[in-house]
Parts: C-alpha cells; sequence; structure tokens
C-alpha cells in the first residue's frame, strides 16, 4: 500500500473509523495514561499542541538551513583493509546508482 492509495480502496469508511478507534497506538497510549490516572484529556490536549508547535519549529528552521553536504564523508568508515585505522581507504571504483557520479580513486 501507499500513501496515494486511498483507504477505502479495500475497506469501507466504517471499517476504517472502527479500527482507527480501537487499534491506533496513539489514542491507546492516551487512554492508558487516563485510565492510570497519569494524565487527564486536558494535559495530553496541551501536550499534543505543544509537540505540534515544536515540530513545526523545528521543520521551518530544517527548511530555512543549508543541505549538508555529504561529499567530505559520504564514504568515511565504510571501507577499510587495516581494521580501521585509516577511515578514508576507499577501493579503486565505488559504483553509484547513477553510473555518472560514480567514484574512482
Amino acid at each position: 500500500h501507499s500513501m496515494s492509495a486511498p483507504g477505502t480502496t479495500y475497506r469501507n469508511r466504517e471499517e476504517i473509523a472502527l479500527t482507527r478507534s480501537t487499534r491506533d497506538p496513539l489514542e491507546f497510549v492516551k487512554k492508558t495514561l487516563i485510565d492510570a490516572g497519569f494524565a487527564d484529556a486536558e494535559q495530553i490536549k496541551e501536550t499534543e499542541k505543544r509537540i505540534r508547535k515544536d515540530v513545526a519549529s523545528q521543520v521551518k528552521a530544517a527548511k530555512a538551513s543549508p543541505k549538508p553536504t555529504i561529499e567530505p564523508h559520504l564514504f568515511e568508515y565504510v571501507f577499510t583493509s587495516d581494521g580501521g585505522k585509516e577511515q578514508n581507504e576507499f577501493p579503486p571504483h565505488i559504483r553509484m546508482p547513477d553510473f555518472a557520479k560514480s567514484k574512482w580513486y
């Protein structure tokens, strides 16, 4: 299954609603916390709001930051013939999925 395939293709809406209401792990944890007296519904709601706000802030910061470069570190700690003493020892050729980006050393 994929995110592009609507769940209603092979399940009806009632079955989806029932499954979400009875088998959703997040709802299970919320109910368990409330039933055990560790939190009430309002505390959980406030925690969820705080988490959503924090995630949105982190996503915004990540999108604003420059993309990391992988070239200098792409092959570190991957290939070695001396038990790890020389971390930057490469084989003479590394085949990449895009052949044009393959590496020859």
